[in-house]
């Protein structure tokens, strides 16, 4: 009899009772039928021969072919968004753009498909050679079945096994440690690193039924750590999970980075003193209390200045600082403050009146930052909605540059839900002053409002370009 040294042992969790009796019970009958196969394996393995697989494509309807497609385009048009505004210096680019890679795969295999329409089942056959098809092992407590000889010991190579919850795991073994595992169940087909529970653990990827694709790094069969979430139900979902909730995508404040400023009057009156701004000096020597730019500089690369606030207030600074910026080489904004209390169409001719807006300048923004009391009194959302497409439709049509509406990631959330067109025609600029990115689309990032400018006194605003210098350079020349 084969002895079981210390070093083949490897430390397992404990199975349900059911399992040790099974594996016990099953050891017996064999005994009996023969009581020396289990222990002396066969020297002469079962002939394995060629495998022939014929797979036969069946005929989709038109319909379901159209409607499988429009799903991967919405998620091609939110991959290419991410793509758009992320280089290979942010973590994970390189698993989104592989799986964007796979994604026009399937829209273009979807595109033939629909061309080449048949209602004639295609046969398609393929040969495996036998030295590809290893005997499969099936994993017991202790050792492994492999062509009806029981082995003690760990095994090495492919094999099969059933985890706590009866799910079938088909994983490559080394020395009884899973290399890698693919698990089919109710939810879907995981592959990827499994701990000894045969839980996602480690690097993987599912495949949910409901057209859910999830990659990234898994902890207790849960998404924990980076990974994202692409999706024809939700928004692509890119950065950081904790134990399967999406926290959002962390940004790394290099000196890649674009980072702007917004100012108004502020900056210049404390009280009754009047302070001028020293535009020859303007550096971002701090991003806020809330972010460590471990005592990094950044220079200023775009500035808005407010202009307006609703039909009576007017910056009296705005004329002098927009000079100044488009002396001193600065990508320059004007913004308007929006009120509740005046037509929205009358804003906007106050602001177009009472501000500057020259070619080459970048599209000007509006500021919605109403309270929860202001929006139930005017009537709710969609009157608040219409107000602000009324604004935003009226300065696009006049100066030909389409707007950029501020607001807080909270407002989006709890108030845009059904203004779909705005969000899609218009881009954002989010205040946000947490740790982790928004999980929506936008062009601008208020990271704090407590920054430090050289060359200005007091706090500033200080905000990121979503995207970097390529991305820039397009936005500078676009406007979108």
């Amino acid at each position: 009899m084969r002895k079981l040294t210390s070093h083949h042992r490897t430390p397992v969790p404990p199975y349900p009772r059911v399992y040790r009796m099974a594996d016990l019970l099953m050891l017996a009958v064999v005994l009996l039928l023969n009581p020396t196969m289990p222990f002396y394996p066969s020297h002469e393995p079962p002939h394995i021969g060629d495998k022939i697989e014929i797979h036969y494509q069946p005929r989709q309807d038109t319909t379901a072919l159209r409607r499988q497609l429009a799903q991967v385009e919405q998620e091609l048009e939110e991959m290419n968004y991410y793509l758009k505004v992320h280089n290979v210096t942010d973590e994970g680019y390189n698993l989104v753009a592989q799986y964007h890679t796979t994604l026009l795969a399937e829209q273009r295999q979807l595109q033939h498909q629909l061309i080449s329409h048949s209602s004639f089942l295609i046969p398609h056959s393929s040969r495996i050679p036998a030295k590809n098809r290893p005997m499969i092992a099936v994993k017991t407590r202790g050792g492994y079945w492999r062509a009806g000889h029981f082995h003690l010991g760990p095994l090495s190579g492919k094999g099969i096994v059933r985890d706590q919850q009866g799910r079938t795991v088909s994983a490559l073994w080394d020395h009884d440690t899973i290399v890698t595992a693919t698990r089919t169940d109710t939810l879907g087909t995981y592959r990827g690193q499994m701990d000894r529970c045969y839980q996602a653990c480690g690097q993987g990827v599912m495949d949910e039924r409901d057209g859910c694709h999830k990659e990234g790094f898994w902890l207790y069969d849960r998404q924990h750590g980076f990974g994202f979430d692409s999706s024809p139900l939700h928004p692509l979902r890119i950065g950081e999970w904790k134990e399967g909730r999406f926290l959002g995508e962390k940004m790394k404040y290099t000196a890649e980075r674009i980072y702007g400023i917004d100012i108004s009057r502020h900056q210049h009156e404390k009280g009754r003193k009047r302070f001028g701004i020293n535009w020859r000096q303007l550096r971002i020597t701090s991003l806020g209390k809330r972010h460590n730019a471990e005592g990094r500089t950044f220079p200023v690369s775009f500035v808005y200045i407010k202009a307006t606030e609703g039909t009576t207030i007017r910056n009296r600074y705005f004329a002098q600082d927009y000079q100044q910026a488009r002396k001193h080489h600065l990508h320059v904004g004007a913004y308007h403050f929006f009120s509740l209390h005046t037509p929205a169409a009358a804003q906007a001719d106050y602001f177009l009146k009472h501000s500057i807006i020259r070619q080459g300048d970048f599209p000007p923004v509006l500021d919605v930052e109403p309270s929860e009391q202001q929006i139930e009194q005017m009537g709710g959302d969609e009157p608040l909605m219409q107000r602000i497409r009324t604004f935003l439709q009226t300065v696009e049509r006049r100066t030909g540059m389409r707007p950029i509406l501020y607001v807080s990631q909270m407002f989006i959330n709890k108030h845009m839900a059904r203004a779909t067109d705005i969000k899609q025609h218009y881009n954002v600029w989010i205040a946000r002053y947490g740790q982790y990115r928004p999980d929506v689309r936008l062009v601008y990032w208020q990271l704090c409002p407590d920054g430090k400018v050289d060359g200005i006194t007091g706090d500033v605003d200080i905000n990121v370009f979503n995207g970097y210098q390529g991305q820039f350079d397009e936005f500078v020349r676009t406007g979108q």
